[in-house]
């Protein structure tokens, strides 16, 4: 029996989707696929594909036109293409439209993932809706990881169109709640310790979560924010803590972010849409109080195991956090409804089969 073979693509490589990829193509290798990881150079670093038992090719930045090149190559020969959001799957459409293609000589089948949404406003959202449609268009199957992208994703014309069961791995490891060093180490021995991750740009919500900070300084003890995540934003975040005096830390991005949210009171996600965020599945998972906006696949992920908030609204944030942090028994109530929770997602077996039985379908075709 033929090997099967296949091409994993990212794009500028989101923490979960890279976090997936590297999921996918361990449990993928551990079947008898033949993996490819197509993805920039200082993805691997991170998150080790070699080390997965993937092949791995590493491609130029996303602007350069060698990238489509470079996938045109890797893809030869392919069963099956997977390009995982949007950039990725624009790269990979063009690439398959030239002479990529399976053993038998045709074209390779692209299964897209979708587990983000952009938001693009003016002349710039129609480009993106043109994008979308033509990559729904070329894509064979495409996954969405939440039933509002599988819904997006109909509406912009893909002929098939699912949802897919996707986890991020768990942290490896012990992780210890409420940990004494890690609290001293960010400066909250005495004090509640909030804690937001994720990367610094517009529409993650961070410019409410300030001003819902301001509302916390009137606290006794008051509490520390901390945020762990890099961006384009934080130039602009640091001047405004600084001149308002905010108890707010950014602390850059970390390896050890299970860690440090471990040790939180609360987690906060203040985003303007998510699909199946990382900072959602780990607080869940280790117990710890989430208040998180009531966005895009938030409310499907988390069910009745987060306080939910509407986008851009900084006091009902400001509130929902306070109200947590003045009641212990709602504080325990949730972190025993998040591991339950939490137990009722696929977990990376199931995943990856699915994903696999997606696979042996477009192969049989």
């Amino acid at each position: 029996m033929t090997q099967l073979r296949t091409v994993q693509v990212l794009g500028g490589g989101s923490a979960g989707s890279s976090a997936h990829v590297r999921s996918l193509a361990s449990g993928l290798v551990a079947r008898g696929v033949r993996v490819t990881v197509c993805a920039p150079a200082e993805l691997d670093r991170v998150y080790d594909y070699l080390g997965a038992g993937a092949h791995f090719v590493p491609l130029p930045r996303l602007g350069d036109p060698a990238t489509v090149t470079a996938l045109r190559n890797a893809c030869i020969g392919a069963d099956v293409v997977h390009a995982h959001g949007l950039p990725a799957s624009v790269r990979a459409a063009l690439a398959l439209s030239g002479r990529a293609g399976g053993p038998g000589g045709g074209r390779a089948p692209l299964v897209t993932t979708w587990d983000s949404r952009v938001h693009v406003d003016g002349a710039g959202g129609g480009m993106l809706r043109l994008l979308e449609r033509r990559t729904v268009r070329a894509a064979t199957v495409v996954l969405g990881t939440s039933s509002e992208l599988v819904d997006r994703a109909r509406r912009r014309g893909a002929r098939d169109a699912r949802l897919a069961p996707v986890t991020v791995p768990a942290a490896r490891g012990p992780v210890c709640l409420h940990d004494g060093k890690a609290r001293a180490e960010l400066g909250a021995v005495d004090r509640p310790l909030l804690m937001a991750v994720g990367a610094l740009e517009r529409g993650r919500g961070y410019r409410t979560l300030l001003d819902a900070a301001r509302s916390w300084r009137e606290l006794d003890p008051q509490p520390l924010l901390v945020i762990a995540g890099e961006g384009r934003e934080r130039a602009a975040l640091q001047r405004r803590i600084a001149s308002e005096g905010l108890p707010v830390r950014l602390i850059g991005r970390r390896e050890d972010v299970a860690e440090l949210l471990a040790a939180a009171d609360v987690a906060v996600l203040p985003s303007r849409w998510e699909a199946r965020s990382m900072l959602a599945q780990e607080a869940l998972r280790l117990g710890v109080p989430l208040v998180a906006t009531a966005v895009g696949g938030v409310p499907e992920l988390v069910g009745n195991a987060a306080e939910l908030v509407p986008y851009g609204d900084a006091e009902a944030l400001a509130g929902a956090v306070r109200g947590l942090l003045e009641d212990v028994e709602r504080r325990m109530d949730l972190a025993a409804a998040g591991r339950v929770q939490a137990r009722s997602w696929p977990t990376e077996d199931e995943t990856v089969a699915h994903v696999l039985s997606v696979y042996d379908e477009l192969v049989g075709r």
